[in-house]
């Protein structure tokens, strides 16, 4: 602008078009230009909209095992699933015996008949996950019963599968894992061999510790801050005590 002045050149509202010819030219913008930042997707709906626990849930597979328990005289392997609900960030987590499909919808079942039904859940592309919902489309396509067809349609459960290699999308529940495998580690700390039976009460205490963590803080008046706990059971006296106390007897094979 001083130079245009100074050559004895006129221009009317000369700011506007230097500013529009260093708009204009693309080495300027690359030096002039802010670092952009990514933008956050919105989250799904299931995540803020109010709905009863567990009826939106995600989970993940094998995430801590597997464990090895006593069966008579043999040593079985035992794996660990847990749902995470979307909404009341309540976990639950369940025991299997195996990797196949099967032992993923006796673990649905088991889950729906303690917490509810399950609408919609959000997990990884494993083999067995995406067996397991080919297994119940196919059982849903093959009744003839129209009116309990078009029930199960209504009320039935959604699979969503998120991309490939893309474990951030499921951050809300990969968190959990964290949370269970720290407590999970506190609780095994002193056991070296465990029963079936044993392992399942093992995870399910462990499931109420990690439920009974904060999810607002302590308010000024004094109002205890709420829990996943306080959502699926309505009570406030939430003592979880150790899982009990095993002894060298106890791990005899005998």
């Amino acid at each position: 602008m001083s130079f245009i002045r100074s050559a004895g050149y006129w221009i009317e509202n000369p700011s506007s078009v230097v500013a529009t010819f260093i708009h204009k030219c693309v080495p300027c913008r690359k030096l002039r230009r802010p670092t952009e930042s990514q933008k956050m997707s919105d989250l799904p709906s299931e995540r803020v909209k109010a709905s009863a626990p567990f009826t939106y849930v995600g989970i993940a597979l094998f995430e801590f095992g597997p464990f090895y328990v006593k069966d008579g005289r043999r040593q079985c392997k035992r794996y660990s699933v847990i749902f995470t609900c979307l909404y009341s960030r309540a976990v639950h987590i369940e025991m299997w015996d195996d990797l196949s499909t099967d032992a993923f919808i006796n673990s649905l079942r088991t889950v729906t008949a303690l917490r509810g039904t399950i609408r919609q859940i959000r997990c990884d592309q494993g083999t067995n996950l995406v067996g397991a919902s080919n297994e119940l489309t196919g059982n849903l396509e093959n009744m003839n019963d129209g009116a309990l067809k078009q029930y199960l349609q209504t009320k039935g459960c959604e699979f969503i599968f998120r991309s490939t290699s893309a474990s951030h999308m499921g951050g809300v529940w990969e968190r959990q894992i964290c949370s269970a495998r720290a407590v999970l580690d506190g609780m095994l700390l002193n056991l070296t061999t465990l029963d079936s039976s044993s392992l399942r009460t093992v995870f399910y205490k462990c499931a109420g510790v990690v439920n009974s963590r904060q999810l607002t803080t302590i308010d000024a008046k004094g109002l205890e801050p709420l829990t996943p706990n306080h959502l699926i059971t309505m009570k406030t006296d939430m003592i979880m005590p150790p899982p009990g106390e095993f002894d060298d007897a106890d791990q005899y094979s005998r």
